[in-house]
């Protein structure tokens, strides 16, 4: 099994690299490529040859082995995610993106839970047990409101928008938006883990608990051990980070509202010191996106197209339709309302509207938690990647657009100088 195991990995890290170059040949985010390598290697096309070739290279036995080291990418992934936001990107603009943000997450989740409502008679039994309508909701409309902060990152840098107000705003409002998600799906998975009130209540005090201790405590002790920090010990910085990503992880997930969150938090803790940042947090990064194919692949073998119905064709493309509404109008309207010519108000939204890995987080929780059928969860996951590779083509030629619009414009303003010439006399 060991043996499986080690050839599983060689093969996924092997055929992510190829579908990522493949991607960015097109000029598409890495993740695109590496999504469709995990969904290429399940039962949606891989299955489809003879000999259950998914079941051959990735065994049931060796899928949860595969599952524990792509768990450890996650985590670390999750802890980058923390460590990188940056709460003064919100300095100077509070009162110009109050309403954007607002919206950016009421309009998704609102539009979000209304399809969840409609499709619950369908969706709402997995493996023959009943979810619960406000937990299958809530769920559903957080699924939809996220944003993929790294893959957003990614297409502004892409685009040369990092010193447009579009882009700038945008990951201000994708920072903001994946926090306040993250603590939504924490409220979904406590619901849906603790048995009963009682044990709701104990888990939600155990988090404030949680949440205070890495406030008053431990960040406290994390900048004491920053400044004293020097030379040679400077190497030790990336150890003590996963250690400390690793810990709060396990501390959340035996609290139950699952590790991911206490990485993520833990992040959030860490000093923004320059020397640190310098000494750990590029090759956490790096570790993090060595490990993530596995992640894709794990999420690849659950999505399965071949399950989905007629019926569950026209779910998944009102999930798109919806997901693409919810987010590009509810970012592009009201930036347009507050200011912003259509142009920007458009390229916002199209930002916003990247799902990417962040997404596939989200919905792999869903599927753990037994809240997505394996139908549900494919459209899911093709709406993730479709939100995701519609991005930059569109931006691409919005912008060319706006760029020749602005060159006839710069012509036509320009002085006409005439040159005659005359015989002389």
């Amino acid at each position: 099994m060991t043996t499986t195991v080690i050839g599983g990995i060689a093969l996924t890290l092997f055929v992510g690299v190829l579908f990522a170059a493949a991607a960015r040949r097109i000029r598409q985010p890495a993740v695109v490529g590496e999504i469709a390598a995990g969904i290429c290697l399940g039962p949606s096309l891989l299955g489809l040859f003879p000999g259950d070739l998914p079941e051959k290279f990735f065994p049931a036995e060796a899928r949860a082995h595969l599952g524990m080291v792509a768990q450890v990418g996650l985590i670390l992934f999750m802890f980058v995610i923390g460590w990188e936001f940056d709460a003064t990107s919100f300095s100077g603009r509070r009162k110009s993106t109050g309403i954007i943000w607002l919206s950016s997450i009421a309009c998704p989740l609102a539009l979000g839970m209304g399809l969840a409502a409609l499709i619950y008679g369908t969706y709402g039994t997995v493996n023959g047990k009943e979810v619960g309508t406000f937990e299958f909701t809530l769920y559903l409309g957080v699924a939809m409101s996220i944003t993929a902060f790294p893959v957003l990152a990614r297409i502004v840098a892409d685009q040369g928008l990092q010193f447009s107000r579009a882009g700038a705003l945008s990951l201000a409002l994708a920072a903001a938006d994946d926090v306040l998600a993250w603590c939504m799906l924490a409220l979904v998975v406590a619901l849906v883990t603790a048995s009963g009130t009682g044990a709701f209540i104990t888990m939600l005090l155990w988090s404030l608990v949680y949440v205070a201790g890495m406030l008053w405590v431990v960040k406290p002790v994390l900048h004491k051990l920053t400044d004293r920090m020097a030379g040679s010990a400077l190497q030790y910085v990336m150890v003590i980070a996963a250690c400390g990503a690793f810990g709060s992880a396990w501390i959340t997930s035996e609290i139950g509202i699952h590790a991911i969150f206490g990485a993520f938090f833990f992040g959030l803790v860490m000093p923004r010191d320059r020397r640190l940042m310098q000494s750990a947090f590029g090759p956490t990064e790096k570790a993090s996106k060595l490990l993530l194919p596995l992640f894709f692949v794990v999420t690849g073998l659950s999505v399965d197209l071949t399950t989905i119905t007629g019926n569950g064709l026209l779910v998944m493309l009102a999930v798109i339709v919806v997901a693409c509404l919810g987010k590009l109008g509810g970012v592009a309207i009201p930036a347009k309302l507050t200011g912003m010519n259509w142009r920007d108000a458009t390229v916002l939204g199209l930002l916003m509207n990247t799902r990417g890995l962040t997404e596939l987080v989200i919905l792999n929780v869903g599927l753990q938690l037994g809240l997505l059928t394996v139908e549900l969860f494919s459209a899911m996951v093709i709406m993730a990647l479709v939100t995701t590779a519609m991005a930059a083509p569109l931006l691409t030629m919005l912008l060319a657009k706006e760029n020749e619009r602005a060159h006839e414009e710069l012509l036509q303003s320009q002085p006409v100088i005439r040159i005659t010439t005359s015989s002389p006399k």
